[in-house]
């Protein structure tokens, strides 16, 4: 059966519905994936000239050691996920959810597109973080929304012109996201979500319904999306649809794998039948 048809019969079939998603998810809205070195430096090419790759960039290291590089890197993120709009993908794929009797997402993105879009906030894990919390870095003064923070940045210097602070102590405050050699994250409004996300599959479980997860650009090189899908699928006899351009390959018998882009994929697993 063509992979397309197996795909929407997974889903018109299925009575909950786990979207996880990566960041490939946010391409077609015009955001950058920093897939591999030459793509993060085409996204920011003064980290070229700095010698600094995003994983040595993306580091919370910066936030002490030079807090003007690190909110311009971040400073300039915040404002680009702040004017973004979410892609028609989104609704797409949220009015599905709808129609199921459970539903739940897991993303590995920063960005509150999956929020923006109008998803319930209480059903969604954001298992890196969000760009849009803030944390100190030096006190455990907790996590506080980035809302009215606004970073100028000087992008021709690469530096950010002022940046927020903690508001118990006065340190420089970071987002609250999940970096690369990374012991500080406050990882407390993660593990809300995340108990949140057990009791949806303790639901599905008790209530024995029927699971399909759709997967849209979810990479390799962090695959932490990737395995959440897999085991999930494994575990609850799921059918997990990959849609992935370049990396769609999935275990025979765990599901589908679909070489298409994040809204052109779910445009074909969501569309209607012809003749319906």
């Amino acid at each position: 059966m063509d992979p397309i048809v197996s795909a929407r019969n997974a889903l018109k079939e299925s009575d909950a519905l786990l979207i996880t998603a990566g960041a490939g998810m946010g391409v077609d809205s015009g955001l950058p994936d920093f897939r591999g070195n030459e793509g993060f430096w085409r996204a920011y090419p003064v980290a070229k000239k700095l010698g600094l790759s995003f994983v040595e960039l993306a580091n919370p290291h910066w936030f002490e050691a030079d807090p003007a590089l690190a909110w311009a890197f971040y400073g300039h993120r915040l404002r680009l996920y702040r004017e973004t709009q979410p892609h028609e993908g989104f609704s797409l794929m949220l009015a599905l959810a709808r129609q199921k009797e459970e539903w739940f997402v897991f993303t590995s993105n920063v960005d509150g597109q999956f929020q923006k879009a109008g998803y319930d906030e209480e059903k969604i894990v954001e298992c890196h973080g969000s760009i849009h919390h803030l944390q100190c870095t030096e006190c455990s003064a907790g996590i506080w929304p980035a809302e009215g923070v606004e970073i100028p940045v000087d992008m021709s210097a690469f530096r950010a012109l002022k940046w927020p602070k903690c508001h118990a102590c006065g340190a420089t405050a970071r987002p609250n996201i999940l970096m690369f050699g990374d012991w500080s994250w406050d990882g407390s409004r993660t593990g809300a979500q995340e108990e949140r996300f057990e009791d949806f599959l303790q639901r599905v479980l008790v209530k024995r319904l029927k699971l399909c997860i759709v997967e849209i650009g979810a990479g390799t090189a962090v695959p932490t999306v990737r395995f959440t899908g897999e085991n999930i699928a494994s575990r609850f006899g799921g059918t997990l649809i990959r849609i992935n351009p370049r990396e769609p390959r999935i275990e025979q018998g765990l599901g589908i794998g679909l070489s298409m882009g994040g809204l052109e994929g779910i445009r074909a697993v969501t569309a209607a039948p012809q003749g319906v």
